[in-house]
Protein backbone atom coordinates (compact mmCIF):
# COMPACT_ATOMS: atom_id res chain seq x y z
CA UNK A 1 0.00 0.00 0.00
CA UNK A 2 1.37 3.40 -1.03
CA UNK A 3 0.57 6.38 1.20
CA UNK A 4 0.93 10.06 0.34
CA UNK A 5 0.96 12.43 3.30
CA UNK A 6 0.90 16.23 3.42
CA UNK A 7 1.12 18.79 6.22
CA UNK A 8 0.73 22.55 5.73
CA UNK A 9 -0.01 23.62 9.30
CA UNK A 10 3.18 25.71 9.59
CA UNK A 11 5.28 27.76 7.17
CA UNK A 12 6.93 24.47 6.18
CA UNK A 13 5.09 22.47 3.54
CA UNK A 14 6.00 18.79 3.84
CA UNK A 15 5.10 15.86 1.60
CA UNK A 16 6.07 12.19 1.72
CA UNK A 17 5.24 8.92 0.05
CA UNK A 18 5.77 5.62 1.86
CA UNK A 19 4.74 2.02 1.48
CA UNK A 20 4.38 -0.68 4.13
CA UNK A 21 8.15 -1.12 4.42
CA UNK A 22 10.01 2.07 3.54
CA UNK A 23 10.06 5.75 2.72
CA UNK A 24 9.85 6.19 -1.05
CA UNK A 25 10.17 9.96 -1.20
CA UNK A 26 10.01 13.05 1.01
CA UNK A 27 10.13 16.78 0.32
CA UNK A 28 9.89 19.67 2.80
CA UNK A 29 10.12 23.32 1.85
CA UNK A 30 10.18 26.51 3.91
CA UNK A 31 10.02 29.40 1.49
CA UNK A 32 8.44 32.83 1.26
CA UNK A 33 5.56 31.55 -0.85
CA UNK A 34 2.00 30.68 0.03
CA UNK A 35 1.10 27.01 0.32
CA UNK A 36 -1.39 27.52 -2.50
CA UNK A 37 1.53 28.41 -4.81
CA UNK A 38 3.95 25.66 -3.84
CA UNK A 39 1.91 22.64 -2.77
CA UNK A 40 0.80 21.17 -6.10
CA UNK A 41 4.24 21.70 -7.74
CA UNK A 42 5.82 19.98 -4.74
CA UNK A 43 3.49 16.99 -5.05
CA UNK A 44 4.26 16.75 -8.76
CA UNK A 45 8.02 16.94 -8.15
CA UNK A 46 7.96 14.22 -5.50
CA UNK A 47 5.87 11.89 -7.65
CA UNK A 48 7.95 12.55 -10.77
CA UNK A 49 11.17 11.79 -8.88
CA UNK A 50 9.88 8.43 -7.65
CA UNK A 51 8.19 7.65 -10.98
CA UNK A 52 4.66 7.43 -9.62
CA UNK A 53 1.40 9.08 -10.60
CA UNK A 54 -1.15 10.44 -8.17
CA UNK A 55 -3.50 7.64 -9.20
CA UNK A 56 -0.95 5.08 -7.94
CA UNK A 57 -1.52 6.23 -4.35
CA UNK A 58 -3.68 3.88 -2.25
CA UNK A 59 -4.18 6.05 0.84
CA UNK A 60 -4.09 9.80 1.34
CA UNK A 61 -3.05 11.34 4.66
CA UNK A 62 -3.17 14.93 5.86
CA UNK A 63 -2.11 16.89 8.91
CA UNK A 64 -5.18 18.43 10.54
CA UNK A 65 -3.41 20.96 12.73
CA UNK A 66 -3.62 22.91 14.85
CA UNK A 67 -1.64 25.65 13.17
CA UNK A 68 -2.04 28.21 10.41
CA UNK A 69 -5.71 28.54 9.51
CA UNK A 70 -5.02 29.34 5.86
CA UNK A 71 -2.34 26.68 5.52
CA UNK A 72 -4.56 24.02 7.02
CA UNK A 73 -7.47 24.85 4.75
CA UNK A 74 -5.24 24.59 1.69
CA UNK A 75 -3.65 21.30 2.73
CA UNK A 76 -6.86 19.58 3.80
CA UNK A 77 -8.77 20.76 0.72
CA UNK A 78 -5.99 19.56 -1.58
CA UNK A 79 -5.75 16.09 -0.07
CA UNK A 80 -9.53 15.72 0.04
CA UNK A 81 -9.69 16.59 -3.66
CA UNK A 82 -7.13 13.87 -4.44
CA UNK A 83 -9.04 11.28 -2.42
CA UNK A 84 -12.34 12.26 -4.04
CA UNK A 85 -10.97 12.34 -7.60
CA UNK A 86 -9.37 8.89 -7.37
CA UNK A 87 -11.91 7.36 -4.96
CA UNK A 88 -9.28 6.46 -2.37
CA UNK A 89 -9.46 6.44 1.44
CA UNK A 90 -8.27 9.38 3.52
CA UNK A 91 -6.97 9.61 7.09
CA UNK A 92 -6.41 12.81 9.06
CA UNK A 93 -3.61 13.06 11.61
CA UNK A 94 -3.03 15.58 14.39
CA UNK A 95 0.00 17.71 13.56
CA UNK A 96 0.94 17.61 17.25
CA UNK A 97 0.84 13.81 17.21
CA UNK A 98 3.01 13.82 14.09
CA UNK A 99 5.53 16.08 15.84
CA UNK A 100 5.57 13.72 18.81
CA UNK A 101 6.08 10.82 16.41
CA UNK A 102 9.31 12.51 15.31
CA UNK A 103 10.63 11.55 18.76
CA UNK A 104 10.04 7.84 18.10
CA UNK A 105 10.73 5.61 21.13
CA UNK A 106 11.94 8.47 23.31
CA UNK A 107 11.49 7.53 26.98
CA UNK A 108 10.50 11.01 28.17
CA UNK A 109 7.11 12.65 28.19
CA UNK A 110 6.87 14.34 24.79
CA UNK A 111 5.41 17.83 24.53
CA UNK A 112 5.16 19.12 20.95
CA UNK A 113 4.52 22.85 20.65
CA UNK A 114 3.27 25.10 17.88
CA UNK A 115 3.29 28.86 18.35
CA UNK A 116 -0.23 30.18 18.98
CA UNK A 117 1.11 33.74 19.49
CA UNK A 118 0.54 36.06 22.44
CA UNK A 119 2.75 33.90 24.69
CA UNK A 120 0.68 30.78 24.02
CA UNK A 121 1.30 27.45 22.34
CA UNK A 122 -0.80 24.69 20.85
CA UNK A 123 0.31 21.57 22.64
CA UNK A 124 -0.53 18.08 23.88
CA UNK A 125 1.28 15.39 25.86
CA UNK A 126 2.39 12.00 24.54
CA UNK A 127 4.55 9.02 25.43
CA UNK A 128 5.57 5.80 23.73
CA UNK A 129 4.21 2.52 25.08
CA UNK A 130 5.17 -0.76 23.40
CA UNK A 131 6.47 1.13 20.35
CA UNK A 132 3.14 2.95 19.90
CA UNK A 133 2.44 6.58 20.60
CA UNK A 134 -0.07 7.22 23.38
CA UNK A 135 -1.87 10.49 24.04
CA UNK A 136 -1.77 11.61 27.68
CA UNK A 137 -3.44 14.99 27.22
CA UNK A 138 -5.30 16.10 24.11
CA UNK A 139 -4.67 19.20 21.99
CA UNK A 140 -5.06 22.48 23.84
CA UNK A 141 -3.87 26.07 24.03
CA UNK A 142 -1.45 26.67 26.89
CA UNK A 143 -0.20 29.96 28.29
CA UNK A 144 3.58 29.66 28.52
CA UNK A 145 3.49 31.08 32.05
CA UNK A 146 1.50 28.00 33.12
CA UNK A 147 3.91 25.40 31.75
CA UNK A 148 5.59 24.69 35.09
CA UNK A 149 2.27 23.90 36.75
CA UNK A 150 1.18 21.77 33.79
CA UNK A 151 4.26 19.54 34.00
CA UNK A 152 4.98 19.48 37.73
CA UNK A 153 4.16 15.75 38.06
CA UNK A 154 6.63 14.69 35.34
CA UNK A 155 10.35 14.21 35.94
CA UNK A 156 11.60 14.05 32.34
CA UNK A 157 10.16 16.02 29.43
CA UNK A 158 11.31 16.61 25.89
CA UNK A 159 9.82 19.45 23.86
CA UNK A 160 9.84 19.98 20.11
CA UNK A 161 8.15 22.04 17.42
CA UNK A 162 8.46 25.70 16.47
CA UNK A 163 6.82 26.78 19.73
CA UNK A 164 9.69 25.28 21.72
CA UNK A 165 12.08 27.48 19.74
CA UNK A 166 10.06 30.67 20.12
CA UNK A 167 9.70 30.22 23.89
CA UNK A 168 12.93 28.36 24.60
CA UNK A 169 14.18 30.70 27.34
CA UNK A 170 10.83 30.78 29.14
CA UNK A 171 10.65 26.97 29.04
CA UNK A 172 14.20 26.57 30.37
CA UNK A 173 13.51 28.99 33.19
CA UNK A 174 10.28 27.24 34.19
CA UNK A 175 11.40 23.60 33.92
CA UNK A 176 15.14 23.69 34.49
CA UNK A 177 17.09 20.47 34.14
CA UNK A 178 14.09 18.18 33.68
CA UNK A 179 13.41 19.50 30.19
CA UNK A 180 15.30 18.60 27.02
CA UNK A 181 15.00 20.23 23.62
CA UNK A 182 14.75 18.22 20.41
CA UNK A 183 17.33 18.53 17.66
CA UNK A 184 16.60 20.88 14.77
CA UNK A 185 15.44 18.13 12.42
CA UNK A 186 12.76 17.05 14.89
CA UNK A 187 11.16 20.48 15.21
CA UNK A 188 9.08 20.57 12.05
CA UNK A 189 6.17 18.39 10.97
CA UNK A 190 7.33 15.67 8.58
CA UNK A 191 5.33 14.08 5.81
CA UNK A 192 6.78 10.70 6.79
CA UNK A 193 5.31 10.96 10.29
CA UNK A 194 1.93 11.91 8.81
CA UNK A 195 2.10 8.87 6.51
CA UNK A 196 3.19 6.39 9.17
CA UNK A 197 0.54 7.44 11.67
CA UNK A 198 -2.15 7.43 8.98
CA UNK A 199 -1.17 3.94 7.84
CA UNK A 200 -1.32 2.70 11.42
CA UNK A 201 -4.77 4.25 11.92
CA UNK A 202 -5.98 2.82 8.61
CA UNK A 203 -5.01 -0.71 9.62
CA UNK A 204 -6.91 -0.14 12.88
CA UNK A 205 -10.01 0.73 10.85
CA UNK A 206 -9.83 4.46 11.63
CA UNK A 207 -10.28 5.94 8.18
CA UNK A 208 -12.06 9.30 7.90
CA UNK A 209 -15.14 10.41 6.02
CA UNK A 210 -14.08 12.48 3.04
CA UNK A 211 -17.05 14.83 3.34
CA UNK A 212 -16.87 15.53 7.08
CA UNK A 213 -13.10 15.69 7.61
CA UNK A 214 -12.08 19.19 8.71
CA UNK A 215 -8.98 20.86 10.17
CA UNK A 216 -8.55 21.00 13.94
CA UNK A 217 -8.20 24.71 14.56
CA UNK A 218 -8.73 24.44 18.37
CA UNK A 219 -9.76 28.10 18.39
CA UNK A 220 -11.89 30.16 15.97
CA UNK A 221 -10.15 32.11 13.23
CA UNK A 222 -9.75 35.90 13.40
CA UNK A 223 -12.54 36.31 10.84
CA UNK A 224 -14.87 34.11 12.87
CA UNK A 225 -14.08 36.02 16.07
CA UNK A 226 -14.74 39.37 14.38
CA UNK A 227 -18.05 38.11 12.99
CA UNK A 228 -19.12 36.88 16.42
CA UNK A 229 -18.26 40.26 17.99
CA UNK A 230 -20.50 42.05 15.45
CA UNK A 231 -23.54 39.95 16.33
Amino acid sequence: MKVLGIDTSTKVATIAVIDEEKVIGEYSLSKDMSHSEKLIPMVKEVLDNIELKIGDIDLFAVGLGPGSFTGLRIGVATVKSFAHLFDKPIVGVSTLEALAHNMYLNNSIIMPMLDARRDRVYTALYRFEDSKIEEIESSQILEIENIKEKLETYSSIIVNGEGSLVYREEIKKALGKKVKFASSGQNMPRGVSICELALEKYHEGKRDDLFTLTPDYIRPSQAERELKEKR
